[in-house]
C-alpha cells in the first residue's frame, strides 16, 4: 500500500511540471490588471472585478509561488539557485567575465541565469506575502505600508521579468548555435 504522503509527493511532482506556466500567466493577469484598481488601505464594500480578481487571484497566486519556491529548493536543489548562501559565486564570476568577452552565459549550474533564477523566485514569493499582508491589514495604518511594500516589489519583479525573458531569448540563441 502507497503511503499518503507518497501520493502527496507524486501529485507535487506532476503539478510542478505546470506550476511555471500558471505562474506566468497569473503574474501577466495581475501586472496587466493593476494599473486599474482601485485600492488603499483596504478593498472598498463596492470593490470592481479587477479589484476582486487581482486580490484573490493575488492570494492563489503567493500560495504558488510559495510552492514553486520550496519544489526548486527541494532536495538540495536551492544550491543551484542560490549558491551565495553557501559562498560559491565561481561559476557566476566565470559568467561575468565571458560576458565581458562577448561569451553567452551557460545555462543551468550556479552561474548568472541561475543566480537571476533565485532572486526571480525570491521577489515573486516577497510580492505574494506583502500583497498577503496588505490584504489581512485592511482598515489598520499598516496596510498602507505593505501596500508600499507591495508596489515596491511588484517593479522589481517585472524588472526580473524582462531580464529572464532575455536570458530565455540568450538561452534559445545559444541552442540554436550549437
Amino acid at each position: 500500500m502507497v503511503s499518503i504522503f507518497a501520493r502527496v509527493r507524486h501529485i507535487i511532482t506532476r503539478l510542478s511540471a505546470y506550476q511555471h506556466l500558471l505562474l506566468i500567466l497569473l503574474s501577466l493577469y495581475l501586472i496587466l490588471t493593476s494599473g486599474w484598481l482601485m485600492m488603499g488601505r483596504s478593498l472598498r464594500a463596492s470593490a470592481s472585478l479587477w479589484d476582486m480578481t487581482h486580490v484573490y487571484l493575488g492570494l492563489f497566486a503567493t500560495l504558488i509561488a510559495c510552492l514553486f519556491l520550496i519544489s526548486n529548493s527541494t532536495g538540495g536543489k536551492w544550491r543551484q539557485y542560490f549558491p551565495w548562501l553557501i559562498g560559491d559565486a565561481g561559476q557566476l564570476l566565470r559568467d561575468l567575465k565571458g560576458l565581458l568577452k562577448g561569451k553567452l552565459p551557460t545555462s543551468g549550474g550556479r552561474g548568472l541565469f541561475s543566480w537571476v533564477e533565485g532572486i526571480g523566485m525570491l521577489l515573486l514569493v516577497a510580492v505574494g506575502i506583502t500583497g498577503t499582508m496588505w490584504f489581512i491589514m485592511q482598515g489598520s495604518s499598516d496596510a498602507l505600508v505593505w501596500r508600499s511594500y507591495h508596489i515596491l516589489l511588484a517593479k522589481g519583479f517585472i524588472g526580473f521579468i524582462l531580464v529572464h525573458i532575455l536570458f530565455a531569448c540568450l538561452h534559445l540563441l545559444d541552442f540554436v548555435r550549437n
